[in-house]
């Protein structure tokens, strides 16, 4: 099945540090509700009808902040995000159009630390829970992809006034399409697209854009369990943000992620992949790292 990932942390985190400093950039204050390329390999591959348990964890660091030119601004910052994410995932036997129906949640648990021109918060807790229906197809023995439709909900901790939230206090909708050819002893590719719909933010009537993204992995089978090659994000946003009925012109994000990623195959179905990715071209947001471990188990 598609995943979305989990890893609220750093987009939350991303998305509220700039609070203190009056910064606006590329959506509420810089950040995403979904963890940009959180997904790698087999993203778009559904599994058979059951139960899977999957482990996310994340670390990201950033310690600049880049301008709609690109630029690095004039601020003394730094952010570290750590966070362990859990996701259930239930694939039925009911078929619905010719894909499986299955159902997942995530539940990412959040570590921040945020410095900012000499101010600096910490904050640990529940992030905003990710959960929606799919539909899975099986093409080929090959290619698969997943039709899915997930809902952010904003059960994370928020305050305006402070320097970190583990959660964005608002409703995100996000359409999803993911895809996966796989191939033991060839090539794998993975591309996972979303767009997100976000809704108002009540504590600031603030409404960000729209956004466009996608999670990659391109890699080659070595035949032995192994996949080796890349991955990463692309991510835009594509319409302007809305304060108190205005828009919020040139201050769209956008951003390029890419770095080694590999995944191992074992027997009884599980799966654990492994990926860092640096962050390039961005504009209107943090730029930094991010090290990611998914361990895939069927109950």
């Amino acid at each position: 099945m598609h995943q979305p990932l989990a890893n609220l942390f750093r987009f939350t985190v991303c998305a509220s540090l700039f609070g203190l400093a009056n910064l606006s950039h590329a959506t509420e204050n810089g950040g995403t509700s979904y963890p940009l390329g959180a997904e790698n390999y087999m993203s778009g591959a559904m599994p058979p009808p059951g139960f899977y348990g999957q482990v996310f964890a994340n670390h990201y660091e950033a310690d600049n902040l880049r301008g709609n030119d690109g630029r690095k601004l004039p601020v003394d910052f730094s952010v570290r995000a750590n966070a362990v994410v859990p996701r259930l995932i239930w694939v039925s036997d009911y078929m619905l159009f010719g894909g499986s129906f299955a159902l997942h949640a995530i539940v990412p648990l959040v570590d921040l630390d945020v410095h900012l021109n000499g101010q600096s918060q910490s904050k640990r807790g529940l992030g905003d829970v990710i959960f929606g229906p799919a539909l899975g197809f099986h093409h080929s023995d090959k290619f698969h992809s997943v039709l899915a439709f997930d809902m952010i909900a904003p059960t994370g901790s928020y305050d305006k006034h402070d320097l970190a939230n583990t959660g964005r206090n608002y409703w995100v909708f996000e359409p999803v399409y993911a895809m996966t050819y796989v191939d033991p002893n060839g090539l794998n590719v993975d591309a996972k697209v979303m767009y997100d719909f976000n809704r108002e933010n009540p504590a600031t009537d603030y409404r960000s854009g729209q956004e466009f993204h996608v999670d990659y992995a391109v890699g080659w089978g070595l035949g032995n369990g192994w996949v080796v090659g890349a991955g990463g994000y692309y991510y835009r946003q594509t319409t302007d943000d809305s304060q108190d009925g205005e828009r919020i012109e040139d201050n769209k994000g956008r951003s390029f992620a890419i770095g080694p990623s590999v995944k191992y195959s074992g027997e009884g179905g599980w799966f654990v992949t492994a990926k860092w990715s640096k962050e390039t071209d961005v504009r209107n947001r943090a730029q930094g790292d991010a090290y990611w471990l998914k361990l895939t188990v069927p109950f």
